[in-house]
This record gives structure tokens, C-alpha cells and sequence, in this order.
């Protein structure tokens, strides 16, 4: 059985113009030696710039978002097929902030993330309670609901991620305990491994919600965790080679 390889991907959310291309070229320079895969997802009106600054270095560059069809009468949004045209290997789907801004229940979520696929890319995709639901003692209820109905059938055999984010921790500074993390991805990766088999055993997942190089490493080590999907800390080189070097 493959371990998982790890992964840390930033997410710059609405942050980052041209002149942002800086720090993500310090972070290529600086992310060479590390073990893990490294991904930065800019908005969609850099990743065309990130992709030509980046060529050549081992950093990845993916999309927050794609729509379920590959064309058509949507305006705003973007395909899988369009990220991936403009140079993206990853894209993620179903953050809390696109669930809970946006009304994006698990169905919807699995249609983004069949398109993706379609469209050739790795979906990373995101999971996570309020902490309503995790003081009503429901997290691992409403965790492991959420993988089973966001991932579909067509991510055997195919490459992808689970970002576990409990809704309450992003960019709120909080971060659950260690053994709460670890509960969770352990519920995670039977589920996984329950849907998918082996293959369900190879794949990361990730953690998500107040990363930063002061518990980078806590974190990483953890039970189940294979790597972090991070926020606010990946917006500066130094904070997010902080966070990549703890692997």
C-alpha cells in the first residue's frame, strides 16, 4: 500500500495582484528540497502569470473554484477546462467559504469535482463542521457525510485530496487539539479507504484552518494528516516555506 505523498497548498482566497508574482517566485526558489508537493492557488486572474513565473520549478500552481459544465451561458464563472488552459494542475472545491457563501451543498461539490477530473485536474476537496456541530457532538457525523457525498464515484483511480477545515479555525486563529484533528482524519481516511479501497489509502489529506510555522509541525506530524491547506500564512514566502519546511 502507497503512503500518501504529502501536499501543501495555499489558498490566496481574493487576495494578490500582479505584483503578488514575487513571493510566489521566493517560494519556488525556496521550496526545492522539501518532500512534500507544493501548490499555490492564487485568484483566477493570476494563475495564467503564476504558471509562466513558476515554469520549470516544483511548485504547482491550482485554481479555488470551477463550474460544474465546461461552457456555456454562465457569466462570472469558470471551467475546469479553462484553469487547466491557463496552466492549473489542481483545483480546489467545496470550501466552507463557497458551501456557506455561496449554497453549495455536497452534490454540488461532486459535480465540481467530477469536472475537474473531466477537465484534468487534481480536486482537493474541502470538508468541515461548524462549531455548532462539533459542540452538538457531530463532527465526525457531518465530516465523514460530507466525503461521501462530495466525492464521486469517479475519483477511483484518479489522484486527489481531502482538506479537512473545521469551519470555526479558519482564519479565526483557533486550531483543535491535536487528538481532535487526529480523530477526524482517522474517520476520514476509513471512509476513504471504505469508498475507494487502497487507492482511498494513498491519497493526502490535508489539514486546514489557522496553519502557521509555530504549529506547522505539531500539526503536520499528527496521526492521518498529510499536509495543510493553508490561508492567510501563504500570502508570504517566508511564512509559507516556514510551513512547507515542516514537513
Amino acid at each position: 500500500m502507497t503512503a500518501p505523498i504529502p501536499l501543501i497548498a495555499g489558498n490566496w482566497k481574493m487576495n494578490g495582484l500582479a505584483a503578488a508574482l514575487s513571493e510566489a517566485k521566493v517560494v519556488a526558489a525556496g521550496a526545492g528540497e522539501s518532500r512534500a508537493r507544493v501548490a499555490l492557488c492564487p485568484p483566477a486572474t493570476l494563475i495564467e502569470r503564476m504558471s509562466a513565473a513558476l515554469a520549470g520549478s516544483p511548485v504547482l500552481v491550482g485554481g479555488q473554484d470551477c463550474h460544474a459544465e465546461a461552457s456555456g451561458a454562465f457569466t462570472g464563472d469558470i471551467s475546469a477546462e479553462m484553469l487547466a488552459d491557463a496552466g492549473a494542475r489542481l483545483v480546489i472545491v467545496g470550501h466552507s467559504e463557497r458551501r456557506a457563501g455561496h449554497g453549495e451543498d455536497d452534490a454540488a461539490v461532486a459535480a465540481k469535482a467530477r469536472a475537474a477530473l473531466r477537465g484534468g485536474l487534481e480536486p482537493i476537496v474541502c470538508v468541515g463542521e461548524t462549531l455548532e456541530e462539533r459542540k452538538a457532538g457531530k463532527a465526525l457525523t457531518v465530516v465523514t457525510g460530507q466525503v461521501k457525498g462530495s466525492l464521486p464515484p469517479e475519483m477511483a483511480g484518479s489522484a486527489f485530496a481531502v482538506a479537512y477545515e473545521p469551519v470555526w479555525a479558519i482564519g479565526s486563529g483557533l486550531t483543535p487539539s491535536i487528538a481532535e484533528i487526529e480523530e477526524v482524519h482517522r474517520a476520514i481516511r476509513e471512509t476513504l479507504v471504505a469508498m475507494f479501497g487502497d487507492h482511498g489509502a494513498a491519497q493526502p489529506i490535508l489539514y486546514g484552518g489557522s496553519v502557521k510555522p509555530a504549529n506547522a509541525a505539531e500539526i503536520l506530524a499528527a496521526a492521518e494528516v498529510g499536509g495543510a491547506l493553508v490561508g492567510g500564512a501563504s500570502l508570504k514566502a517566508a511564512d509559507f516555506l516556514g510551513i512547507v519546511g515542516a514537513v
